[in-house]
């Protein structure tokens, strides 16, 4: 077959945009699934006999899932393919969402918490491998971009769900239960996804994949034929990968770690702040979360990479550090840090699949993003349990200031480190000499 031009310089066609729309599935279900928690932890707390302690670590439950599954099941991707992940980690969403609704004791719960989280961080690094190695040069940071955007999508649903069904008077049970229904439909969609033709050219299968572009992209594109590749673990620990790895890790894990810590427990920090409605308050902020994540994604394949990290760490360690200290007194300034944070939190984390997919070669891509999502995990998880104790003990101010100062370390990481792929092959941004 006479190839006249790369893979990733195809137009943008239906096919790719099912891939992304199948591919944000998996993230819309994702942020549900973290999200409804917050509306459910109050009730369920009451119902079932949660301390302060025990609710910090059933938040967390999913996010140790999270650790694991990232660690484990990215490697399996890149060894058995993206395909076969692809809806398998999605029965498992379905099952054990609707199994919380005959929960009767905190062990059961936390281990089903536990299970969603194993196949949430399966997810991650499937969906966003698969997608990053279809999608055009041109529009790649913006589809993976728009994975964020389809987890705070979920997310943001979540919080107005769980209102919803809370003034409706049914229990938590259905809240838990609900993310059933998402996740069934996700896996319907994905269901015939072609395999990635990238990895089948690492793994030495050059007609397969060279017959899948023509059959889903044209007969004018292709991929550069090289040598197979082997999966070692390693890889992304050696050489110039290491660098990134720790970037991968340190500033992803700035950005989790406040999210997760504050909004988790959204409603009861609201409450210390003041508010008449928690609850409302927390499913009204999520909005912005959403908000956030517009701009991000129309501005990270036009303005760059760079810009769209550090400039909302800076903003956010800023209006973090303000929340802390503010009167108590003063509700539209604390409304406005709240607001700031959302939008400038949730813009930001655009590049927590971005950048873990442009920066890594095929063979090691789902491994290095799946191991970005077990280290951010395991800061989220201390935070998550950490918080509600801290807010206990500590109160508001020195806890916020302690995860303002969280925010800063990932603003002086991305200034110093944070690499520009904007308008990059796939090939050149993860080759070892790059950057």
């Amino acid at each position: 077959m006479q190839v006249q031009a790369s893979l990733d310089d195809a137009p943008f066609s239906a096919f790719h945009r099912r891939i992304a729309i199948y591919s944000c599935g998996g993230p819309f279900c994702d942020g549900y699934i973290l999200g409804i928690i917050a509306a459910a932890l109050g009730p369920l707390s009451s119902e079932i006999g949660l301390t302060a302690s025990w609710q910090g670590i059933v938040g967390a439950a999913a996010l140790v899932g999270m650790f694991v599954g990232g660690l484990v099941f990215g490697y399996l991707t890149d060894r058995l393919g993206r395909r076969i992940m692809y809806s398998a980690d999605l029965l498992v969403l379905i099952v054990a969402s609707a199994a919380q609704f005959w929960v009767q004791d905190r062990v059961s719960l936390l281990i089903l918490r536990f299970v969603l989280g194993l196949a949430i961080g399966a997810d991650y690094p499937i969906a966003s491998a698969l997608l990053s190695e279809f999608a055009p040069k041109r529009q790649r940071g913006m589809l993976l971009a728009a994975m964020i955007g389809a987890w705070w999508l979920g997310y943001t649903i979540s919080f107005i769900a769980g209102y919803a069904l809370g003034n409706e008077g049914l229990s938590w049970r259905w809240m838990l239960a609900s993310s059933a229904i998402p996740a069934a439909l996700v896996s319907l969609l994905r269901w015939g996804t072609p395999e990635s033709p990238r990895w089948l050219m690492s793994k030495g299968r050059t007609k397969e994949a060279q017959d899948l572009i023509q059959r889903h992209i044209g007969s004018n594109y292709g991929l550069q034929e090289g040598a197979s590749a082997k999966t070692a673990y390693l890889s992304i620990f050696r050489g110039p990968y290491l660098g990134r790895t720790a970037f991968v890790c340190v500033f992803w894990s700035c950005q989790v770690v406040p999210t997760f810590a504050i909004y988790t427990f959204a409603p009861d920090l609201l409450r210390a702040f003041g508010s008449p409605d928690p609850a409302f308050g927390a499913a009204i902020l999520s909005l912005f979360f959403l908000a956030g994540v517009i701009p991000a994604v129309l501005l990270i394949d036009r303005i760059g990479r760079r810009p769209v990290l550090t400039i909302p760490f800076a903003v956010t360690g800023v209006t973090l550090l303000l929340l802390g200290w503010l009167p108590r007194g003063s509700s539209i300034l604390v409304e406005v840090c709240f607001i700031l944070f959302a939008i400038f939190n949730a813009g930001s984390s655009v590049l927590q699949w971005v950048y873990p997919s442009e920066l890594f070669p095929t063979e090691v891509r789902a491994t290095a993003l799946g191991f970005g999502t077990a280290v951010s995990r395991i800061g989220a998880a201390v935070g998550t349990f950490l918080f509600p104790i801290g807010l206990t003990r500590l109160g508001v101010a020195p806890l916020m200031t302690l995860v303002a100062a969280i925010c800063g370390i990932g603003w002086l990481v991305s200034v110093r480190f944070a690499p520009e792929t904007r308008g990059m092959s796939l090939q050149a941004a993860s080759a070892a000499e790059a950057g």
